[in-house]
C-alpha cells in the first residue's frame, strides 16, 4: 500500500497528532483533543477518526502494560454497556452526517468537551456531590461511546466520571487505560465497515507508532517536571480555538 502523497507541513502535522496522543497516554490526558484537531487538518475529517483509532489502541496498550496492577474493574464494567450502546448509537449516526459538515460536527464534539473540562478546573466542587449511581455511569458511559466513535473524543467524559468517583491518580490511570483498551478495539470492525480502516490507513498508521511512543516516553518524563494543571490549562485554550477553525470550516 502506498503512503498518502503529503507536504512536508502535512507530515509535520501528522506525526505532531500522533507525538501528541503518546503525551496523552503517557499522562498529560488533556492534549488528547489535539491529536483529532490536527488528524482533521491533515486529513478529511471523517477519514481522519479511522486513522487516529489504531494509533489510540498502540497507546492503550501501553498504558495498560504500565498500570494493569492499579485497575479499579468494578468502574470499568460499570460504564462499558452504555458505551458499548454509545458505540453503535455513533456508528448510525456516522452514516447519516454530510462530508461537508463532519469537520464542524467534530468541532463542536471537541469544544464541548474542553468545556466540560473547563467548568471541572473552575468549579471542581461541582463533583464532589455527583452520587455513585448507577444511573450516573450510564450516562457518562452512553455519551463516552458516542463521542469515542463519532470524534475519538470521550477522553474528557471518562475524566470527569473517574474524578467524580474519586480515584487515586494510578487508580484513575489504569482504570482509563482498560476502559479505553476494550472500548475502541470493540470499535474496529465499526470503523472498518464505514471504510474508515483499510491497508492504505493502516500502512499511514505504521510510520507514525513510533512518535506514538516517543510520546509516551516524553509524557512519562515531563509528568514529573511540568505542573499537569498548568499545562493542560493552555492546552485546552489550544484546543478550543482549534476546535472553533472546525466549527466555521466551510
Amino acid at each position: 500500500m502506498h503512503l498518502p502523497e503529503f507536504t512536508a507541513h502535512q507530515w509535520a502535522l501528522a506525526l505532531l497528532a500522533a507525538f501528541c496522543l503518546g503525551l496523552a497516554k503517557g499522562g498529560f490526558s488533556g492534549i488528547g483533543l489535539f491529536t483529532i484537531l490536527l488528524m482533521a487538518e491533515v486529513l478529511p475529517a471523517r477519514e481522519s477518526t479511522g486513522v487516529v483509532l489504531p494509533l489510540l489502541i498502540c497507546g492503550d496498550v501501553l498504558s495498560v502494560a504500565s498500570f494493569v496492577r492499579h485497575t479499579q474493574w468494578h468502574h470499568v464494567w460499570r460504564t462499558l454497556p452504555p458505551a458499548a450502546v454509545g458505540v453503535i448509537a455513533g456508528y448510525f449516526l456516522m452514516q447519516h452526517i454530510p462530508d461537508r459538515i463532519f469537520r464542524p460536527v467534530i468541532g463542536w464534539i471537541v469544544l464541548s468537551m474542553v468545556i466540560l473540562q473547563a467548568i471541572h478546573r473552575l468549579r471542581p466542587s461541582i463533583l464532589q456531590n455527583t452520587p455513585h449511581s448507577q444511573w450516573f455511569g450510564w450516562i457518562m458511559g452512553g455519551w463516552s461511546g458516542v463521542t469515542t466513535m463519532v470524534a475519538n473524543a470521550a477522553g474528557p467524559v471518562m475524566t470527569l466520571y473517574l474524578l467524580s468517583v474519586n480515584l487515586p491518580k494510578f487508580e484513575f490511570v489504569g482504570t482509563g487505560a482498560w476502559f479505553f483498551l476494550v472500548i475502541n478495539i470493540f470499535k474496529l470492525p465499526f470503523s472498518y465497515s464505514l471504510g474508515l480502516i483499510n491497508g492504505g490507513s493502516l500502512t499511514f498508521n505504521s510510520v507514525l507508532v513510533p512518535s506514538v511512543l516517543l510520546g509516551v516516553l516524553v509524557g512519562r518524563k515531563l509528568i514529573g517536571i511540568i505542573p499537569q494543571k498548568l499545562f493542560e490549562l493552555l492546552l485546552l485554550l489550544f484546543a478550543a480555538a482549534a476546535s472553533l477553525r472546525l466549527v466555521w470550516a466551510s
